[in-house]
C-alpha cells in the first residue's frame, strides 16, 4: 500500500558526501520500519540499512558502519540516508523499502522488505 519515491543520488568524487531521500505516499508511514538496499551492476541487491518506525534501532551493513547515516522524519513522510567518505564502491541503485514486520525489523534481506521504490543511482568516481 506504500509507494515509496527514492531522490539525492548523482555523481560524486570519492570522499564526497550525498544524502539520499526516499518520500513515502499512502497509509501510515510512522508505523513502518524501513530499510536501504544497493545493487550494483551484476550484482544482487545488497542490504545497507534500515531504522525502526521510531528510529530508536538502526542497522548497518559494516561496509559503510562509520560512513553512513540512517535517519527519518515521520512528520515529512521521510527516510534518509546521508552518505559521507563515499568510495568508488559504494556505486549502485540506491533503493528503499518498508518492512513486511511493518514497525519493526529483524531480518535484513531482501525479502525481509518490501514496496520497492524505483531506485536513484550513485557514482563515486576515483
Amino acid at each position: 500500500q506504500v509507494q515509496l519515491v527514492e531522490s539525492g543520488g548523482g555523481l560524486v568524487q570519492a570522499g564526497g558526501s550525498l544524502r539520499l531521500s526516499c518520500a513515502a505516499s499512502g497509509r501510515m508511514f510512522s508505523s513502518y520500519a524501513m530499510g536501504w538496499f544497493r545493487q550494483a551492476p551484476g550484482k544482487e541487491r545488497e542490504f545497507v540499512a534500515a531504522i525502526n518506525w521510531s528510529g530508536g534501532r538502526i542497522s548497518y551493513v559494516d561496509s559503510v558502519k562509520g560512513r553512513f547515516s540512517i535517519s527519518r522524519d515521520n512528520a515529512k513522510n521521510t527516510v534518509y540516508l546521508q552518505m559521507n567518505r563515499l568510495k568508488p564502491e559504494d556505486s549502485a541503485v540506491y533503493y528503499c523499502a518498508v518492512s513486511l514486520r511493518s514497525y519493526d525489523y529483524t531480518g535484513v534481506s531482501v525479502s525481509d522488505f518490501g514496496s520497492w521504490g524505483q531506485g536513484t543511482q550513485v557514482t563515486v568516481s576515483s
